[in-house]
This record gives structure tokens, C-alpha cells and sequence, in this order.
């Protein structure tokens, strides 16, 4: 069935008996199915996020002082367990590679499947781009093969990283839990290092604008830069969300996708606490707001390197890899979604004999290698990323509100805790935290809604007339239209 609204499309069946056109169309285009269990997704969760907590956050500081940034910490940690909880009863509901693009479309139609679908594709596509000129950084700090930061250091990580994903779905996401459990054992050494020798004084060494609204000592620019450290507060939990797009490969994934998610939260908030106090406490908000290696720079108040300070860099670079091989995972689900479905072409969508969404790796992998060697400039495309990210929670927080209030009776696995008030909290953050990215980088912002113009122009001139009603996320919706279409006969 198809939606009234939007024409569908798909290959028509063959005769009585024989296997569907249908039928032929989704197996080429099929996961391997239980490969992920409650500990790799809990891994693949934290994974997304954890270079966050080694670079990126500080330069919050500079826009709101260890005050600011640590209620926008608070507030963005609020957001995300808000709307970690409401992704987890959706994805209890629609368990299916398409995540917030499915639950939007059940509950937006269409166009807000498109919107939420494309949205998310940015933050993935962007956001490896990005952290593959970090790892370059990183190899070149370190000294690592007598290598510099550069297009071959960028390609060799896209040609790895892509190369383990083909091989296998539980291959790569057992990769990604052991480089993530460095990454998080070295957190924990930082902090155990750098909480000795803390100082309560170094928090707030920032020097005040006098002529910032309500500013202070805790505030040095003042209220502003709480809503100006936004997105940087976002950066211990930026990609969390995109665990349920690991549904189709999930083991029991109505029971267990909810508990990972939850656990995963969980664990970014632990670190997220201990990362930020212990490294401005260790050396100075003043001296790591705007360093590309706070944790490094706070274990080495007089820039001599200690043992523990190497540990923490290069377990940073395993940070590193860590959020690029699962955001490429990411990446290349969602796309894998929309082309199965018609959003996008087809043929991105099609399988290899190893179930691994060949060219839903390869086409991303190579776009993002593109603008990583022709720019250079990760921070920018970081801040595109979150740009994306903020506009889908915004619509995925939405879609839990519409669904519990027009499907009251859904059958729902799983049910967030505080009901349509957590997602309705979880979206007049993401709505502040949509504007907040215009006070950061206006540039980052006008380019990612330049992506969105291009795409929206696409769909609707083209791919919204081919949909295909076979797909799980179409036939989902399609089956809400003809329930609500028998209610009201």
C-alpha cells in the first residue's frame, strides 16, 4: 500500500506461486541479520562519541567560560537522555536500518522522513570528513611513520576503516568495541592523574568581559555564553543517537535496543563529568580553551611530557578512530535507508554477498575523503555536522510527540519514561540548539541549509514520485494511512 499523498512505486510482482519483483528488489538489498548484542550496541553508542571528550569541547570555554559551558554540558547531557529515551521507544516500535528517517516518516509523512533522513545524513557524512583530518593531526603530533597530516594519511583511514565494514557487520563492530575500550580506560587514567592535582581557582581564570550581559567569574561573557557554548556542550554526546540504525542487525532489537541506548548514555555522562572537571581543574580553563589537545595540555603544566601524557595522546588518537569507523557505520545505514526506499538512487542501497551496503560505504567514504583533501578544515565541517544533527532531533523529538498523541494505541515495547514531557523537553533543546550553531559559525550553518536546498530541490522535483511502498519503513506508514483510513470509515 502507498501513501495517498505521495505517489510509490515498486517492481511489480511475478505470477501466481514464483517469488515477487518485491521480494527479488529487498534481498539484494538485506542486512545481516543478530549480529549486534547488547554489548557491541552499548559499544557502538559510546564509540560514536567518545573523541568528544578528547578535543573539540574546550573551545567552548572560550565562548562561556567554565560556567557557561558547564550548564550548556548539563542542558545538551538533558537533551540527549531525553531524547535517548524517546528514540528508544521508537525504535522498539519501527526496529529497522532507517532510524530517526523511519520514525519521522510514520509520524511527518514523507517530507519529514525526507527532512529528518537528510539531516542525519549530514552529521554522518560531514563529521568523518572532519575527524579524518584530526587522525592525521594526531599521526603527525605524534610522529607516528615519520608521517605529516595531509590527503594520503586521509585516504589510508577511508580505505581501512571501509575495508574492515565490508568484511563483516560484527567484525567491525567488535573492532570498534576494543578501540573504544582504550579510549575509555585512558579517560580513566586522565582523570585519576589530573584529579591529583586539581585546583579549584584554575576554573575560572577566564578574564571577565566587562561589557557582557550578567557577567562574572563563572560567566566571563556572560549569559550569552551559555547559549553560545551550545554546541560545544553537545560534543560529549554528539552521534549517540545513532545507535537505532543498527536495528536490522540487532539480536531481539525491541528488547535490547532501548538497554544499550540507555547504557551508552549512561556511560558518555560519567565521562563527560570527569573529562571536563578534571582537565580544567588539573591546568586552567584559560590555558586549554582553545588548545587541540586539552587532556594533553592538563597533564603538562610546564609543556615537559610525562608518561601518562603520552598514554592520553595516543589513546586520543584511538578515540579518534574509534568515532570515525562507527560514524562511517552510521552513515552508511541511514543512507542505505533512503535509497532502499526511493529517496535517494536505488543502487546505493543494493548488498554485497556479506551483507555490507557496498557502495553506502564506498559513495560517503568517497565524498568524505573528497572534502577532507580539498579542505582541510575539520572544524568547519564539524560545525555543518551539528548543524544537521540539531535540525533532526528537533523533528525526531517531534516524531514521539505526534505518535503518542495521534497513536495513543500503538503497541510500543518499549515506553519512555515521563512520556511526550522528556520529548518534549529533548525538543526545545534541540530547537536552542539549532540557533545557538548561528552564534558559533554562521558560515558552518548557511552551508549546511545550502546541502539541504539542493537536496529538498531533488526530492521534490524527483524522488518523491518514486518511492518504494515494499520497503519497512514505507510499509510501516502505509499501514498507519490504511488503519486511520478504516477508523474514520
Amino acid at each position: 500500500m502507498a501513501d495517498r499523498t505521495e505517489p510509490q512505486s515498486a517492481p511489480p510482482r511475478t505470477g501466481p506461486g514464483g517469488p515477487s519483483a518485491e521480494d527479488a528488489y529487498l534481498e539484494r538489498r538485506s542486512l545481516r541479520r543478530g549480529s549486534a548484542g547488547p554489548l557491541l550496541l552499548t559499544g557502538l553508542g559510546v564509540a560514536y562519541v567518545v573523541s568528544g571528550d578528547f578535543s573539540g569541547w574546550n573551545n567552548g570555554l572560550a565562548h562561556g567560560g567554565f560556567g557557561g559551558l558547564a550548564i550548556a554540558a548539563v542542558l545538551m547531557g538533558l537533551m540527549y537522555t531525553c531524547l535517548v529515551f524517546a528514540l528508544a521507544e521508537l525504535a522498539s516500535v519501527l526496529p529497522t536500518a532507517g532510524g530517526g528517517y523511519g520514525f519521522a516518516r510514520r509520524a511527518l509523512g514523507t517530507w519529514g522522513g525526507f527532512l529528518t533522513g537528510t539531516a542525519i545524513l549530514i552529521e554522518y557524512v560531514l563529521a568523518p570528513a572532519a575527524i579524518s583530518i584530526f587522525i592525521g593531526d594526531y599521526v603527525e603530533s605524534l610522529g607516528l611513520f615519520g608521517l605529516h597530516s595531509g590527503w594520503p594519511v586521509h585516504l589510508a583511514c577511508f580505505v581501512v576503516f571501509i575495508g574492515i565494514h565490508l568484511w563483516g557487520v560484527g567484525e567491525a563492530l567488535r573492532f570498534s568495541l576494543v578501540v573504544t575500550a582504550v579510549a575509555v580506560a585512558a579517560l580513566l587514567v586522565f582523570a585519576v592523574a589530573a584529579f591529583s592535582g586539581f585546583q579549584m581557582d584554575a576554573l575560572d581564570d577566564i578574564p571577565v568581559r566587562a561589557d557582557a550581559f550578567g557577567a562574572s567569574s563563572w560567566l566571563p561573557f556572560g549569559l550569552l555564553g551559555i547559549w553560545a557554548a551550545f554546541p560545544f556542550g553537545m560534543w560529549f554526546f554528539l552521534g549517540v543517537e545513532g545507535v537505532p540504525l543498527a536495528a536490522e542487525e540487532t539480536r531481539d532489537p525491541a528488547r535490547v535496543l532501548p538497554r544499550a541506548m540507555a547504557a551508552a548514555m549512561g556511560v558518555l555522562l560519567l565521562l563527560a563529568l570527569i573529562t571536563f572537571t578534571a582537565a580544567t581543574g588539573a591546568r586552567g580553563s584559560a590555558a586549554i580553551q582553545s588548545v587541540g589537545d586539552p587532556l594533553v595540555q592538563a597533564l603538562q603544566p610546564h609543556g615537559e611530557p610525562t608518561v601518562v601524557s603520552r598514554i592520553v595522546n595516543y589513546a586520543g588518537l584511538a578515540g579518534l578512530v574509534a568515532s570515525f569507523f562507527s560514524l562511517i557505520f552510521a552513515g552508511s545505514r541511514q543512507l542505505f535507508a533512503l535509497s532502499r526506499a526511493g529517496y535517494l538512487p536505488r543502487f546505493l542501497s543494493l548488498t554485497s554477498r556479506r551483507k555490507a551496503p557496498y557502495l553506502g560505504l564506498l559513495v560517503p567514504g568517497a565524498l568524505g575523503f573528497a572534502l577532507a583533501a580539498a579542505t582541510g578544515d575539520g572544524a568547519r565541517m564539524l560545525n555543518v555536522a551539528v548543524f544537521g544533527a540539531t535540525i533532526s532531533y528537533a523533528l525526531m523529538a517531534l516524531s514521539h510527540l505526534v505518535l503518542r498523541r495521534r497513536e495513543p494505541g500503538l503497541h510500543r515495547p518499549y515506553r519512555t519514561p515521563g512520556g511526550t514531557l522528556t520529548s518534549s523537553v529533548a525538543f526545545v533543546l534541540a530547537c536552542a540548539a539549532l540557533v545557538a550553531t548561528f552564534l558559533v559559525d554562521k558560515d558552518a550553518a548557511l552551508i549546511a541549509l545550502g546541502v539541504y536546498a539542493v537536496a529538498l530541490a531533488y526530492f521534490a522535483c524527483y524522488s518523491r514520485h518514486r518511492l518504494v511502498a515494499a520497503a519497512p519503513e514505507e510499509e510501516f506508514a502505509a499501514l498507519a494511512a490504511a488503519e486511520a483510513e478504516l477508523d474514520r470509515g
